[in-house]
């Protein structure tokens, strides 16, 4: 390394060292609503960098320039912070990221960091994928991971299709995921990671996550969770151990549907049983700026802000959602033309015991209205009608306020019958695998006023 070079390096050491400190002094030790509104972004950095601007600015540029080669060298050898390429890393997309690690690692002692992409699907792929690589030559290296199989549609097939069939890398599934005997029975020396949903998309099933995470670690492996249902204002799955955690920070996240983008995120030295310290050491930096800058799966700059925005409220937003979810689950389960309601928040359901456990409100016990820990369950729910398939179409069919969409996670109410859109390539056979009747209807509770959803659904029953 040459002395210019040298020179940059100090530098950066030295602008790093202060904005840890900073995290670690100042933003570590607020409560979530403050971390969710600014990140890491301080009056500091405004000031210095941003001309004093109070929003974090949206960086369109798609490539940054160098005051000399040696800056340009040590950019590129990644020994200094540079976002040199939007395809590798943005400024803006880097307020995203700080924040989102700031949130999910909310409660947690460690260090947690972000990688950022562009859609839900994007981030499970780049948070499976590095771990499914051939350590060897030899022919009985069969490489797996084991997954529950109720899991969103999109990473059904990208676990069934992408990974199984075209690459030969086998999904093991497990049926019954508060099983622990299940889970360990599928795992051998060629397991690369445990990988489950919770709550899931649409069946709301739920497990105990710590037995699974600590089982995982007893076989040397990572566990990998997406919480995108549940975001960081209900679950923590770091917390609780885990090692990297995917959203699809389009959905409940992101509640004005102005934006798609998904997020990777990891704590410091995961547990894996591949032999790659840099991997081991920080995955999302190491995802960000090596497989992730080879492929592409980069966010854009407008998208990280846009879910920035959205972010900030959604303690409150959560809290105002679950509620109103659960008005509406318990209008559903006392209607005669309904079988069956799927919400974690009804004391009947069968896994609300196991949600109770891990779902709260964080910072309830902060909170003036609350002042002690409180369970809410998100704002998702399902459901089956008496008269099957038909009856389902009809109500679709016969709602007003209500939007038919395969969208999830709106403002705005949604609902669709998941058999005949958003799970309907995994095909009948791995429906009935993860529990997916043909007549179940998804319903994802908007911020209306409840008595108006209730009035549409009313309505909408009135016609079966």
């Amino acid at each position: 390394m040459n002395e210019g070079v040298q020179k940059y390096v100090e530098k950066a050491k030295k602008m790093l060292g202060q904005r840890e400190r900073y995290i670690k002094e100042e933003t570590k030790k607020w409560k979530f609503d403050t971390i969710a509104v600014h990140g890491a972004y301080s009056v500091q950095e405004a000031i210095e960098n941003n001309q004093g601007a109070i929003i974090e600015p949206i960086f369109l540029s798609s490539a940054q320039a160098y005051r000399d080669t040696d800056e340009m060298e040590a950019a590129q050898s990644y020994l200094i912070p540079s976002w040199a390429y939007t395809r590798i890393h943005n400024p803006s997309i880097g307020y995203l990221e700080d924040t989102l690690a700031l949130l999910d690692g909310y409660g947690f002692d460690g260090e947690t960091n972000c990688c950022a992409a562009s859609s839900g699907l994007a981030a499970i792929a780049s948070a499976t994928d590095p771990f499914l690589v051939k350590l060897t030559r030899k022919a009985d290296e069969a490489i797996n991971f084991v997954s529950s199989c109720q899991i969103y549609g999109g990473t059904f097939q990208q676990f069934n299709i992408r990974k199984m069939q075209e690459r030969g890398i086998e999904c093991r599934w497990v049926v019954d995921p508060n099983n622990v005997d299940e889970w360990a029975s599928k795992i051998d020396k060629n397991t690369r990671f445990l990988f489950g949903e919770l709550p899931t998309n649409p069946g709301l099933v739920f497990f105990d996550l710590k037995k699974i995470i600590d089982l995982a670690h007893e076989h040397g492996i990572p566990f990998i969770a997406d919480s995108t249902i549940a975001t960081p204002a209900l679950l923590r799955p770091i917390t609780f151990g885990a090692d990297i955690v995917i959203h699809s920070v389009t959905k409940t996240m992101t509640a004005s549907g102005f934006s798609i983008a998904g997020a990777v995120i990891a704590r410091k030295n995961i547990i894996t049983n591949i032999e790659n310290d840099e991997m081991k050491a920080d995955f999302t930096n190491y995802i960000k700026f090596l497989p992730n800058r080879d492929i592409g799966w980069c966010l854009s700059p407008i998208q990280a802000i846009l879910s920035l925005n959205d972010i900030r409220t959604l303690r409150s937003k959560i809290d105002f959602l679950s509620q109103s979810s659960l008005k509406v689950a318990r209008f559903l389960e006392k209607h005669p033309k309904i079988s069956s309601v799927n919400y974690l928040g009804l004391e009947n359901h069968p896994l609300y015991e196991v949600a109770s456990k891990y779902l709260w409100l964080v910072d309830a016990e902060y909170d003036d209205q609350y002042k002690k820990p409180i369970n809410r369950y998100g704002h998702l729910l399902s459901f089956q009608l008496k008269g099957g398939i038909q009856a389902a179409r009809v109500l679709l069919d016969g709602l007003k306020r209500i939007w038919r969409a395969t969208d999830l996670g709106r403002i705005k109410s949604i609902a669709t019958i998941p058999s005949i859109s958003t799970h309907q390539q995994m095909g009948e056979e791995s429906r009935s695998l993860a529990s997916i009747p043909a007549d179940l209807v998804r319903l994802c509770v908007g911020a209306e006023h409840p008595d108006d959803i209730i009035n549409d659904l009313e309505q909408a029953l009135d016609k079966i």
